[in-house]
């Protein structure tokens, strides 16, 4: 529903308020201020509106590939206020910038057990206390912005500044909102299909539009980029989309959108056999994979041994000690596509995730492909992974091609970890491994149907380095040197809003209100004596 505007908010009132003041005393135009920096009146509102941006940017990206979206994880409100912040300030709007919330963030840092792996062994109501917490904070922002500018028309009106006065109205009214939407990350759904719903439900009344589930099993869940993952049956994980699905129909987010992952490429272990009904069915053919081993006189059926029916002989499914089966090696490529099929066509997933052990373009593209010839506009979100040795991997990806087409001899450069020496960076292979970088984002939307790019844990990585940079210089020999350095001047010469903390944090914002109830009685925090006015535009 569109946001009324300035003037149909101040005839309404003045309907009411014909004087311009209610009988106690409160300006109309106070409370068309409250009224528009109050964007949304709940969080499952946030929900419904940002889903139907998310639908309308996949139907963008359907039509052009080069408009995929993106986003960075983050682990605090603050975080992402920061980014979408700085989105505004590169480009003037926030379209195609969303926040991605990761389950190890939240396992590492916003749990209250301390730091943990990515394990699911934190509280699952963390999950749903950081999406409320993004949302409160994007919508400050949003109250600050327009705090702004609504002081820009007063003292356009005090001066009898008609120009000012109506160039300050159009910028409220076109004001747009620093919130955007949220790719929530449900982990494996923490319980059965049940306790997915719940949290689920939880999760879109904080705000989030957007839920991605993995195919893991909840009590044995790993991070994508470690050993030891399990998945489960595939009707099992269509059971879990089933619940997200229902979360969304019955909160009255239509448009919810639900991400499918398959963490099978590097899965060799399932939880279960599954229990066939007829041939080809989703149990066969997740069964057909299960590496087996011929039941004979030397490797007899033994009391407690499981036996399947396969390929017209019985044999015996491998399992380990801990009671999980095996896969066969080298079948997750197609276990992949198999997965991402039937979440699709099954499980009614919007988007698919597939977790991959390297950035390779060609790759990703070829397992699409597969999956394309069964839904034409399957779509991807991937993950730009810090996992992954970006530096190494590309730069062997270059080499291997460079080999390849009799471009460079094989020894021509090093090997391994030679490959990440810093002599290399200005090298003709350093500059071409990063100008794929700099594309890759680019490539990967054009030839393998990835819609949404994020990056998981960029601000647990960054957060370390900032901390880390400071540090030694601040406890080292720069001391206050390295403090203005690394952090003040930077902030002030790129536009950095927190630069100017207290107001960052809504002092200006206070002190309106408290002129709005008090009026020349109010006492302000942003007087002549406030020391940001030293970061005034001069």
């Amino acid at each position: 529903m569109p946001r009324q505007t300035y003037a149909e908010h101040r005839a309404a009132l003045l309907r009411r308020y014909p004087d311009g003041v209610t009988p106690g005393g409160v300006s109309v135009d106070d409370i068309i201020q409250l009224k528009l920096q109050n964007t949304y009146s709940t969080h499952l509102d946030i929900a419904r509106e940002m889903a139907g941006v998310m639908r309308a940017d996949m139907a963008a990206y359907d039509a052009d590939s080069s408009k995929f979206t993106q986003s960075l994880g983050c682990w605090s409100g603050f975080h992402a206020q920061q980014m979408i912040k700085s989105v505004k300030r590169l480009r003037g709007t926030t379209r195609g910038a969303y926040v991605y919330l990761s389950g190890w963030m939240v396992a590492g840092l916003r749990n209250r057990w301390g730091h943990l792996p990515d394990q699911s062994m934190h509280e699952k109501t963390a999950v749903a206390d950081l999406i409320e917490e993004i949302y409160v904070s994007l919508r400050q922002a949003d109250e600050v912005a327009l705090n702004d500018l609504f002081k820009t028309l007063r003292e356009a009106r005090a001066k009898g500044d008609a120009v000012g006065e109506q160039a300050a109205i159009k910028a409220i009214d076109n004001f747009e909102t620093h919130v955007v939407p949220i790719i929530a990350d449900i982990d494996a759904g923490f319980g059965n299909e049940n306790a997915t719903y719940l949290l689920a439900k939880e999760m879109i009344k904080a705000g989030a539009c957007c839920l991605q589930i993995e195919n893991q099993v909840s009590d044995a869940k790993q991070c994508g980029h470690q050993d030891g993952k399990v998945t489960v049956p595939r009707e099992d994980f269509i059971e879990k989309l089933r619940a997200c699905r229902l979360a969304f129909e019955e909160l009255g987010v239509d448009d919810g959108v639900i991400v499918a992952r398959t963490d099978s490429l590097g899965a060799g272990l399932t939880q279960k056999v599954p229990v066939s009904q007829k041939p080809g069915d989703l149990a066969a053919e997740y069964i057909k994979w299960l590496k087996v081993e011929p039941i004979s006189d030397a490797n007899p059926i033994r009391e407690g041994e499981m036996a399947i029916f396969k390929d017209g002989a019985f044999v015996k499914p491998v399992r380990m000690p801990n009671g999980l089966f095996a896969f066969q090696e080298g079948t997750g490529r197609a276990r992949v596509i198999e997965d991402c099929i039937a979440s699709l066509t099954e499980g009614g997933a919007d988007l698919l995730w597939i977790e991959t052990d390297t950035p390779n373009v060609t790759e990703i593209g070829s397992m699409v492909a597969e999956i394309r010839k069964v839904v034409p506009n399957a779509k991807l979100t991937y993950n730009n992974s810090p996992s992954f040795n970006w530096t190494l991997n590309i730069r062997k990806q270059v080499v291997e091609e460079w080999v390849a087409s009799g471009k460079i001899a094989k020894d021509a450069y090093p090997q391994g970890a030679g490959l990440m020496s810093a002599d290399l960076d200005d090298s003709e292979l350093g500059r071409e491994a990063d100008a794929r970088l700099a594309r890759f984002q680019v490539d990967i939307a054009a030839r393998a149907g990835v819609f949404h790019n994020l990056i998981t844990l960029p601000t647990f990585h960054l957060t370390a380095k900032s901390m880390d940079e400071l540090s030694r210089g601040y406890f080292g020999e720069g001391r206050m040197q390295a403090y203005v350095n690394t952090v003040q001047r930077e902030e002030i010469r790129r536009g950095v809003s927190a630069v100017k903390h207290q107001h960052e944090v809504g002092s200006d914002l206070g002190d309106t209100f408290k002129e709005m109830v008090s009026g020349e009685r109010a006492l302000k925090a942003g007087g002549h004596a406030n020391t940001m006015n030293q970061f005034a535009a001069e």
